[in-house]
């Protein structure tokens, strides 16, 4: 039987601002509430950022994810996938503090510093309603998102080795998947491999099938065949390369942080909505959606039990 398609679901992010859509979560309350229905409806991976309540700016304030994490973990199943990337501006040591406080089963890990192009959808929007994020435009067209050798090998001990974390390794570009070669060859890390193909941003590879297939086939050759992978596309690409992977035989991620359309021109409503338009594609293609306790056996996860929040 064929491996079920493991659903993730990207809540918020750090990118899309207030302006650029009224249905961005922001608050902790909102951000609850939309992973409890994204989980709901099929998403067994719960990437999570964090808000400013006053006014949406990205933060990393670990006191303000513990305004969420606890009752998520309360009221799902779902397995809580923390960022380490933060946001534009941030350094390490601040992207840091909430995981390690929190020491959850998953966090994110990117693979490469690169100059990442999150301004170029916000730069299109007629009216901003925030000071910062007017001040986000300078920044994100300045920022290089850094993610040195060093500091790749500071998140794996600090995390992988001191909490048990396992990771999302976000890989923009080709680059990216040498890099990660090269700390399994230092022993770094132990498979399973959970490789996150980030396509669509700019500063990294394109949104494209051949560029899907491309980094499937080198991490096949760097990896061999025991890895689980995923994709997520930026913006319009979102639904299609996400079916394409699937079709591959790989796993999907959606979300308000990688897209905010559920259509040509049409607002997404909730991460929800998202959830369940991924989940029916997979089904119409006889394609079965991965549980929370099977993701957890695939990726060798510590168990929700052994998390701090």
């Amino acid at each position: 039987m064929a491996k079920s398609v493991i659903v993730t679901c990207a809540i918020t992010g750090s990118i899309h601002t207030p302006s650029q859509s009224p249905h961005l979560p922001l608050t902790p309350r909102q951000i609850i509430e939309e992973s409890v229905a994204a989980a709901e409806a099929g998403a067994a991976i719960l990437h999570l950022h964090a808000r400013d309540p006053r006014d949406g700016r990205p933060t990393a304030d670990p006191d303000v994810f513990m305004q969420f994490l606890p009752e998520i973990r309360e009221r799902t199943s779902a397995i809580v996938n923390i960022t380490t990337g933060g946001g534009p501006g941030m350094t390490l040591e601040e992207r840091l503090q909430a995981p390690e406080r929190a020491s959850p089963e998953m966090t994110s890990l990117n693979m490469g510093t690169m100059n990442f192009g999150g301004f170029t959808a916000l730069a299109r929007v007629p009216e901003l309603r925030h000071d910062w994020e007017r001040d986000l435009l300078g920044i994100a067209y300045r920022h290089t998102f850094r993610n040195t050798f060093e500091d790749i090998e500071t998140v794996m001990n600090r995390l992988g080795k001191g909490h048990g974390v396992r990771f999302e390794f976000e890989c923009y570009d080709v680059g990216h998947l040498f890099n990660l070669a090269y700390m399994l060859d230092r022993k770094l890390y132990e498979p399973p491999l959970f490789l996150q193909f980030v396509l669509g941003i700019l500063g990294g590879v394109g949104a494209e099938l051949d560029q899907l297939l491309h980094m499937l086939r080198t991490s096949e050759r760097l990896f061999g065949s025991g890895f689980e992978w995923s994709v997520l596309a930026a913006g319009r690409h979102q639904m299609a390369l996400c079916t394409h992977n699937a079709l591959l035989g790989g796993n999907v991620r959606v979300g308000l942080e990688d897209s905010l359309y559920i259509g040509p021109g049409q607002l997404a409503r909730s991460n929800a909505e998202q959830v369940r338009k991924i989940v029916r594609i997979l089904k119409e293609l006889s394609l079965r959606v991965a549980t929370p306790d099977e993701v957890r056996e695939r990726l060798r996860l510590k168990g929700v039990e052994h998390v701090r929040f």
